[in-house]
C-alpha cells in the first residue's frame, strides 16, 4: 500500500487522527459536516516520519530526550535548539516535496496560506497541546510553503513542547506531527469562542473574544479583546475594550502589526446581530462534537469562517441530573476533608449510603450523592429550597467551610433557584424514610443532654462500636463470593440507621456547648466568653483521634535511644519494611510496639473515607515521617505532658466559668461544662465506627480479589479498585460481559486525569463553579492573606508546606501548611506550632484538633500551599484569621 503524504480536508474525518493530528482531524470533520472552513489539505504524519528517518542523528537525540525531566529547563533549551537546527538543515524527501507541490497546485497556486502544526496528541479530549508548535501566516509561493512545513516539523521540539510531553508522560518518539495547509482568509474581525464559560464553567454561556484583524494579536497578548457572553440567545455581557493594535497580512507574505486610528480603537468589533449569529454557530459545532468547544474564528467578506475547533479540556465534569431544573452540588470531599479523586470502588461504596431514601431502591439512578471527576457531590437542592431547613443547613455548612456557605447563599439568591419547586410527594416520602431515624435519635439526644451521666458516655459508645463491628464482621466473613459482596452492600445501606446511635453523644455535646456559650455570652460578653471557652476545649477526654496521636508519640519515645533504628526507619521502603528490624538494636521492641499500635489503629489512614486507600496496617511506613518528626521536634514524654497541661487548663477554665454564675445556676452550668468536656471529645466516634466497618469490607473484598487473581480473572488484586460493587458481584458470578483488563486500564487512565482536575467546592447542574467569599476582615494588615480563624492565638515560625503526611519532614517551631487535614494527619499535630489549610471551617477535623492541642490555626485559604512558599517565615493570627509573610518570600 503506497504511503499517503497528503490528504485534503474533504477526505478527512476524526478517524484520521493518527495521520493528520488533532487539528487536521477536526478541520476535516468540520468541513465534511458542512461548517464554513477555508479549503486546505494536511501533510500527513507519514511524511514527517519519512523526514525524521532521513536523519542519522535523531535516534541519539531521542535517547537524550528520554533522559531529560520536565524540570530541567536549561537542558531542554539546549537540546531543543540543537534538534530544531538539525531538522531545518535537512533536505525534504523528494516524494514528500512532490506530494505537497501537487496538493498546492490543486488547492490554488495563487492563494496565500496559513500553515499550522497538528500533533497527534493535540486537541484531544484528554490533553491539549495547542499552541506548542509553530504557525505561519500569509505564506505565498511553493518555496515559502515548503520552508513553513519543515519549520512546523522542527517545532515539535520547542522547549515548551518537550517539557509538556515529559511532564505528561508522552513518549517523544510516539508523538508525530502533521501540517495543516489552509487558505488564508483576511478577516476584518477575528477571535476565540468558548461554547461554555471557561472561567465559571457555565455550560449555557457562550463566551466570545473579538478583536480587529488577525487573531494572532489576541493570542500573542498584543491587544485586549472585546468580551461578549451569550446565554439562551441573548447577550448577557458586553465588555468593549480599547484595541490599539491589530495584525494584518502584507502582500509579499507574512504579517505586520499596525496601530489602529483612535476612532476605531473603542468600537465594538462585532455587532449585536453578529454576536448572536456566531454564538448559534458555536452551539451547532458543540452539538456536532457532543462536547464543549474552543473555537477559532474569523469574519471576512460578510461571513464567519471556522479556523479551528478543539475540546475545552479545563472544564470540570458536571454531575448528571434527570430533569431540567437548577441543582446545586456540594463537594462531599470538602465536607470530609479529602479533596483527592477516588477510584470507582470507593465511589460505589459511598453511593450506597443514602440508598434507602430513593423512591425505587432497585434503580441505579443516583440520588443525593452523585459523582463527577472522581469526586462525590451531594445534591442538597431540595432541602435548601425549604426555608427553615435551609437556615439550619447554612449554619452547619458555615462551621464546615465558610466558602461553601457563602457559595450556597449566592446560588439561593438567584431567581432560577427561588422558582424551584419540590413535589409534595417527594417531601412526604423523604420525611417518612428519615422519621424512623431522626425521632429515636432526637429522643436519645435529649436523654443524654438532660439525664445520662456524660462521664460514662465514652465507655458506652466504645462498647457499642465494638458490638457493631463484631456483628458486621461475623456477617460478612461467614459469606463468600458474590454473597459476601451483597452482605457488604447491605451493611453499607444500614449505616445511616446504625451510625446515628454512636453520634447521639456528640450531638448532645454540641447542643450543650451551644447553650453554655449563649449563657456565658450573656453573662460576661462575647470577647471574655471566648477567652474562657478556648482552654475549655483543650485535651478533651475520649477523642479517639487525639488518643492515637498520643499513642504514636509513645511509639516515638520507645526508639529515641536507638539512633541506628531511627536511621533505618528513615530509609526503609514499604516492600521490605520489617525484614531487617530484628538485626538492629531496638528493632524487635519497636516491631512489637508497632504491632500493638496497628492492632488498635491500623484501619486508619489519610483519606480514610476512600476504601481503596492503603491503611496503616497495609503500609505502616506511612507513619514513619510522623514518628521521626515527633523525635525531631519534641522531647521524650512532651506530648503527654502537653496533654496533661491542657487538661489542667481546661479544669481551671471550667471552675472560672462556673464562678461567674450564682448559686441557683451553678448546678446547670456545671452539668453543661461536664457535657462539654466529655461529649465534644466524642466527635470522631461515629467516623471511627465507619472506618472500622470499612476495614472489614476492605479485608473481605481483597480476599475475593485474591481469589479472582488466582483464577486469572484479575491481573492484580488492586484491579478490584476500578470496579463497582455491582460489577464485582457480576464478576464473581461469572456473568460479567466486559473485558476486565481493558476496562481497568481505561479507568486507571481516567483516574490519572481526575487527579489533575481542581475540584470545586460548589457547582450547579449548569456546570457553573461557585467559589464563595470569606468574610471581610477589617483588622487584617495590608498584604495579609485572609482565611477563617478556627483556633485562637498568634505564632511566628517557618512555613512547612506538606502535601502528603507521609512526605512530611518537620522541625521544631514550624507551622504546617497543608491542602487539608483528616484524622490521618493527626500525628503531625504534636510536631507543629500552628496550622494553615486550604479547606475547612470551625468544626472540621484540623480546626478541632488544633483547639484541643492549643495551637493557632487559620483554614479555608484558597491555594495556601501554592501562595505560601515552603521555608518562608510567617506570622499566623488564629484569632483574627490571617497570615503574614515576614521574610523569605512573598505571596504570589
Amino acid at each position: 500500500m503506497p504511503t499517503i503524504n497528503v490528504l485534503n480536508f474533504q477526505s478527512i474525518d476524526k478517524s484520521h487522527l493518527p495521520a493528520v493530528g488533532g487539528k487536521g482531524a477536526n478541520l476535516g470533520e468540520l468541513t465534511r459536516a458542512g461548517f464554513p472552513v477555508p479549503q486546505g489539505f494536511c501533510v500527513t504524519t507519514a511524511a514527517y516520519r519519512q523526514f525524521i528517518q532521513s536523519s542519522r542523528e535523531m535516534k541519539e537525540l531521542f535517547d537524550q530526550l528520554d533522559r531529560v525531566s520536565h524540570e530541567q529547563l536549561e537542558q531542554i533549551r539546549i537540546l531543543g535548539q540543537r534538534i530544531r537546527e538539525h531538522l531545518t538543515s535537512l533536505s525534504m524527501p523528494n516524494s514528500v516535496k512532490s506530494a505537497i507541490s501537487k496538493a498546492w497546485e490543486t488547492t490554488g497556486k495563487a492563494q496565500a496560506y496559513a500553515v499550522r502544526s497538528s500533533a497527534t496528541a493535540e486537541d484531544l479530549p484528554t490533553a491539549s497541546f495547542a499552541g506548542q508548535q509553530d504557525t505561519y501566516l500569509n505564506v505565498c509561493g511553493l518555496e515559502q510553503l515548503l520552508n513553513a512545513v519543515q519549520n512546523c516539523w522542527a517545532s515539535l521540539f520547542t522547549d515548551r513542547a518537550i517539557s509538556y510531553r515529559a511532564k505528561n508522560g508522552f513518549n517523544h518518539r510516539s508523538v508525530f506531527i502533521s501540517v495543516v495547509v489552509q487558505h488564508m482568509i483576511f478577516p476584518e474581525v477575528s477571535g476565540i469562542m468558548f461554547t461554555a464559560d471557561p472561567v465559571t464553567g457555565h455550560r449555557g454561556t457562550v463566551s466570545i473574544d473579538a478583536s480587529f484583524g488577525l487573531g494572532e494579536a489576541l493570542v500573542s497578548g498584543l491587544v485586549t479583546a472585546d468580551l461578549y457572553q451569550v446565554r439562551a440567545g441573548e447577550i448577557v455581557k458586553k465588555q468593549v475594550s480599547k484595541k490599539e493594535t491589530a495584525i494584518y497580512a502584507v502582500p509579499e507574505g507574512g504579517t505586520v502589526a499596525q496601530h489602529l486610528p483612535p476612532e476605531k480603537q473603542q468600537l465594538q468589533a462585532l455587532t449585536d446581530h453578529q454576536i448572536i449569529q456566531l454564538a448559534i454557530l458555536g452551539k451547532k459545532i458543540e452539538a456536532h462534537y457532543a462536547s464543549e468547544q474552543d473555537v477559532e474564528w474569523g469574519f471576512a467578506d460578510g461571513q464567519f469562517y471556522i479556523l479551528q475547533s478543539r475540546p475545552i479540556t479545563s472544564l470540570y465534569p458536571v454531575p448528571p441530573v434527570s430533569d431540567n431544573q437548577l441543582h446545586v452540588f456540594i463537594n462531599f470531599g470538602y465536607i470530609q476533608m479529602m479533596t483527592d479523586p477516588m477510584k470507582p470502588l470507593a465511589i460505589s461504596v459511598l453511593s450506597r449510603l443514602l440508598h434507602f431514601i430513593k423512591k425505587n431502591p432497585a434503580s441505579s439512578e443516583p440520588y443525593i450523592l452523585h459523582h463527577a471527576g472522581g469526586r462525590m457531590f451531594a445534591d442538597f437542592t431540595a432541602p435548601l429550597s425549604i426555608r427553615p431547613v435551609r437556615n439550619r443547613m447554612l449554619k452547619i455548612f458555615k462551621g464546615m467551610d465558610e466558602s461553601i456557605a457563602s457559595a450556597l447563599e449566592e446560588v439561593m439568591s438567584r431567581e432560577a433557584f427561588r422558582h424551584r419547586s419540590i413535589p409534595i410527594g417527594t417531601i412526604l416520602r423523604t420525611v417518612s424514610k428519615l422519621a424512623p431515624i431522626i425521632i429515636p435519635l432526637a429522643l436519645k439526644v435529649i436523654n443524654h443532654r438532660f439525664v445520662q451521666d456524660p462521664a460514662k458516655a465514652n465507655r458506652k459508645a466504645s462498647a457499642l462500636i465494638d458490638r457493631i463491628t463484631r456483628e458486621t464482621g461475623i456477617h460478612v466473613f461467614s459469606a463468600s463470593g458474590a454473597d459476601r459482596i451483597r452482605a457488604i452492600r447491605k451493611s453499607i445501606e444500614k449505616m445511616p440507621k446504625v451510625i446515628p446511635r454512636v453520634a447521639v453523644y456528640f450531638i448532645a455535646g454540641v447542643l450543650a456547648s451551644g447553650t453554655l456559650k449563649k449563657k456565658l455570652y450573656k453573662r460576661v460578653g462575647k470577647e471574655r466568653a471566648d477567652r474562657l471557652l478556648n482552654p475549655l476545649y483543650k485535651s478533651l477526654p475520649g477523642n479517639v483521634t487525639t488518643e492515637f496521636g498520643l499513642a504514636l508519640g509513645d511509639l516515638a519515645d520507645k526508639i529515641r535511644k536507638y539512633p541506628g533504628l531511627i536511621d533505618y526507619l528513615q530509609k526503609a521502603s514499604s516492600d521490605h519494611f520489617d525484614e531487617k528490624l530484628g538485626e538492629i538494636p531496638g528493632g524487635d521492641e519497636f516491631k512489637l510496639e508497632l504491632e500493638s499500635f496497628l492492632q488498635k489503629y491500623g484501619m486508619r489512614c489519610v483519606g480514610e473515607i476512600d476504601i481503596t486507600r492503603p491503611r496503616w496496617r497495609e503500609e505502616p511506613t506511612q507513619l514513619i515521617p510522623s514518628i521521626i518528626s515527633n523525635i525531631r521536634t519534641a522531647t521524650a514524654g512532651e506530648h503527654r505532658k502537653k496533654f496533661r497541661q491542657g487538661r489542667l487548663e481546661a479544669e481551671a477554665a471550667g471552675k472560672e466559668i462556673a464562678a461567674h454564675f450564682g448559686f441557683w445556676q451553678k448546678r446547670s452550668i456545671s452539668r453543661l461544662i461536664k457535657l462539654y468536656r466529655h461529649l465534644l471529645g466524642m466527635r470522631e466516634h461515629h467516623k471511627f465506627c465507619v472506618v472500622k466497618l470499612f476495614d472489614i469490607y476492605k479485608r473481605a473484598m481483597m480476599e475475593e480479589a485474591n481469589r479472582l487473581v488466582a483464577k486469572g480473572v484479575l491481573r492484580h488484586k488492586d484491579d478490584v479498585y476500578y470496579l463497582t460493587l455491582e460489577e464485582l458481584i457480576a464478576l464473581l458470578e461469572n456473568r460479567f460481559s466486559g473485558d476486565v483488563p481493558t476496562i481497568v486500564e481505561a479507568r486507571e487512565k481516567q483516574h490519572e486525569r481526575n487527579q489533575k482536575l481542581k475540584s470545586p467546592r460548589v457547582m450547579t447542574s449548569e456546570g457553573e463553579i461557585i467559589s464563595g467569599k470569606l468574610r471581610d476582615v477589617v483588622e487584617a494588615p495590608e498584604g495579609a492573606i485572609v482565611g477563617t480563624p478556627v483556633s485562637a492565638g498568634i505564632v511566628e515560625g517557618v512555613a512547612r508546606v506538606v502535601l502528603k503526611p507521609e512526605e512530611a519532614k518537620l522541625n521544631a517551631g514550624e507551622i504546617l501548611v497543608a491542602p487539608y487535614t483528616d484524622p490521618g494527619w493527626t500525628p503531625l499535630f504534636t510536631s507543629v506550632v500552628g496550622l494553615i489549610t486550604e479547606v475547612g471551617g470551625l468544626m472540621t477535623h484540623g480546626s478541632v484538633i488544633a483547639r484541643e492541642y492549643g495551637i493557632p490555626a487559620v483554614v479555608g485559604i484558597e491555594k495556601a500551599t501554592e501562595r505560601i512558599k515552603d521555608g518562608a517565615y510567617i506570622r499566623l493570627n488564629g484569632t483574627s484569621g490571617y497570615v503574614q509573610i515576614l521574610e523569605g518570600t512573598d505571596f504570589e
